[in-house]
């Protein structure tokens, strides 16, 4: 079963693998990543540009259902919510080696996706109803832009206060219930409705909102061609590029992916450690940066395919570019594999149908996390795949 889903998978690149492989491998490295890492560039930038769309879609489902709670007004603001995480997945991929979203000097990505969240650190939670910075107007008397986001991650790595799973948080509330999601009523965001501060509760919502557009569009804005500042850094060296879109993928898939998002959370045997808990979504993330992976890998933008890895690779070593393909369709079908949600597949026994398929997606990912190692040291460029 699976080896049939990888040959479908890689039937289209085999062809361009098989193409390359003919060419001169003695191609200068700088010439021929030159298209590669140009690809690579109005890709991000093309990704980023639709995440920013529907991070303005999701803001503006928020902002109808601030000013007018309702079961249906916060339906339609879980569905924007589940909508704009479906396309900022993939770009988890342009990560981890210092471009725009965590550029060291002007990091967003904390303000984007931290993770994992301490709950109680923004609002209620069981057990006790004043948690949060929601429920304390004294020490946040403003709930701006300005006091989240220097409230975001002070004191502790779990102490998020913006991003993502902040408005998760927020729209479905914790998830006590092992059939499905959290279950966060509308009502508390209406006046003398359930819980207490609704009016901050709305006002939080909002500016968190309003902060993560405001993020991915400087995000999306540094890759813009036609007057972002890091695109012609990136493809005006084309080498150390190659060794970023490494290091990048690799990373992400040796250590943040395989590692911090699901074999934590499988040892620990605790949601807390999973990515999504609240809309218990985790899986679709896994498998959105498991395609970010091979989405870079095959030089694919949308649907098409262009300059990429593989044919670079191919050009150099035709079996090993073979095996990554091979290897990326395997970890893709391994988390496909995992039986929602995820934060059910994670307990019970070792011997558990949940728990063989995640430590077998665990080890598919890892294993194109080495190949990636392989691929540098083909192309004599370094890369770490450490966090």
């Amino acid at each position: 079963m699976v080896f049939g889903i990888v040959m479908h998978e890689t039937r289209s690149t085999l062809l361009l693998v098989l193409l390359a492989a003919c060419g001169d491998g003695r191609t200068d490295l700088r010439t021929a990543a030159e298209p590669v890492v140009e690809r690579y560039a109005e890709s991000a930038y093309s990704s980023y540009a639709v995440v920013a769309i529907e991070a303005g879609n999701l803001r503006a489902a928020i902002d109808n259902f601030v000013a007018n709670p309702s079961a249906q007004s916060l339906g339609l603001a879980r569905d924007a919510w589940i909508d704009a995480r479906a396309v900022y997945r993939p770009t988890e991929a342009f990560r981890f080696y210092g471009g725009p979203i965590d550029d060291p000097a002007d990091e967003r990505e904390p303000g984007i996706n931290a993770w994992p969240m301490d709950e109680a650190y923004v609002d209620y939670v069981v057990g006790n109803a004043t948690a949060g910075i929601i429920n304390d107007p004294t020490g946040f008397p403003t709930i701006d832009a300005a006091a989240l986001t220097a409230a975001n991650l002070i004191g502790g790595d779990a102490n998020v206060a913006i991003g993502y799973h902040a408005i998760e948080f927020l729209l479905w509330g914790q998830d006590l219930s092992a059939a499905g999601p959290g279950a966060r009523p509308h009502a508390d965001f209406l006046d003398a409705g359930t819980a207490a501060n609704q009016a901050r509760r709305r006002q939080y919502l909002g500016v968190v909102a309003d902060m993560l557009v405001v993020d991915l569009e400087h995000v999306r804005d540094r890759w813009n061609p036609a007057g972002g500042d890091y695109t012609a850094t990136f493809t005006g060296a084309p080498v150390e590029s190659l060794t970023r879109m490494l290091t990048g993928i690799g990373t992400l898939a040796a250590s943040e992916l395989s590692g911090e998002r699901m074999l934590t959370a499988y040892e620990n045997k605790d949601q807390e450690d999973e990515h999504s808990c609240f809309s218990d979504s985790t899986k679709d993330d896994l498998l959105g940066n498991m395609r970010g992976i091979d989405d870079i890998f095959r030089g694919r933008i949308g649907a098409s395919s262009g300059d990429s890895l593989a044919i670079l690779i191919a050009e150099r070593d035709p079996a090993l570019a073979f095996r990554m393909e091979q290897q990326i369709g395997v970890a893709l079908a391994a988390i496909q594999a995992i039986p929602g949600p995820f934060d059910q597949a994670i307990l019970g026994e070792d011997s558990s149908t949940g728990r063989m398929a995640v430590i077998d997606a665990v080890r598919a990912i890892q294993e194109v996390g080495d190949t990636i190692v392989d691929v540098a040291a083909v192309l004599e460029v370094p890369v770490s795949t450490e966090l």
